[in-house]
Order: C-alpha cells, then structure tokens, then sequence
C-alpha cells in the first residue's frame, strides 16, 4: 500500500507544480505547436487549448501534458519557467498505463 500512496502524493504534487503558463512556456521550449504536443501526449488540441487558457481539464489530462513533457527532461516548479532536469529522459512514469487513461480528454 505504501507504493500507492507515493504513487498519489507524485501524482498531487505534478498537479499542483505543471501549471497552463508551463504548458505553453515547455511547448515554446521544445518547438512544438498545439497539435504536435496533441500528437506526442494522445491529449486533444481542444482540451491543451483550453488548459493554456486557464479553462478546466480532468486531472488525467494534466497528468499526461506533464509527463509528456518529463519525458523530455523538463521540470516544473511553481513560479518559475520549466527547466531541464538533471534526471535522464524519459525516467517519468508513461500514463498510457494508467488506469484512468481512457478518460484523458
């Protein structure tokens, strides 16, 4: 159980820290339009354009741009533009796997 509960606490934590300024400044970063990152994380332009616009997404949806961009080494602290991590890519969990990935908008 104890692995659940870290698992929810990562989770919590990426939600609150990717906010929609993150999401634009990562696809700048990175050079990817709206439909590219569509592409790369299997989340609709609608909902990306929608979150960019402070607009309500489900969790889900956050969870899968944010690992997405992970998974090209960026991180995201709360404040602050996206970085790039000292980690390996692509060491971020895939939400593909996930159980509620079907929901991802």
């Amino acid at each position: 159980m104890a692995s659940l509960a870290m698992k929810i606490t990562l989770e919590r934590i990426a939600l609150f820290q990717f906010t929609p300024a993150h999401c634009a400044q990562a696809r700048a970063m990175l050079g990817w339009s709206v439909e590219e990152l569509s592409e790369e994380s299997g989340v609709s332009v609608d909902a990306i354009v929608r979150f960019e616009a402070e607009r309500d997404v489900l969790d889900v949806t956050r969870l899968a741009l944010a690992y997405r961009f992970e998974s090209e080494g960026l991180v995201f602290f709360p404040g602050f533009a996206p970085g790039r991590g000292m980690n390996v890519r692509g060491s971020t969990p895939d939400p593909v796997g996930r159980a509620d990935y079907a929901m991802v908008e």
